[in-house]
């Protein structure tokens, strides 16, 4: 039974910190979706998907300038970074 406990309460721990952050901006506040995209190619991210995540932030999959695979959050309305993997 502790065993079991355990592999739960991993489950648990793994899950929420797969999440990422939240965001709490009100959508009509948020970066038009296109210009967001734009200044990111700009700045040499290559993007290969690109989704609002479950905590109403922008994310990102793709590359850097570099050519390094990226994983980030940013925050909707001002394009900040909240999370990079």
């Amino acid at each position: 039974m502790n065993q079991l406990r355990a592999a739960l309460v991993t489950v648990l721990v793994t899950g929420n910190a797969v999440a990422g952050p939240t965001c709490n901006v009100p959508k009509e506040k948020w970066m038009n979706e296109s210009d967001f995209k734009a200044q990111l190619t700009q700045q040499g991210y290559q993007i290969k998907t690109f989704k609002v995540s479950k905590g109403q932030c922008y994310e990102i999959y793709g590359f850097d300038k570099a050519g390094k695979k990226v994983e980030i959050y940013f925050n909707p309305q001002t394009a900040a970074v909240l999370e990079a993997k």
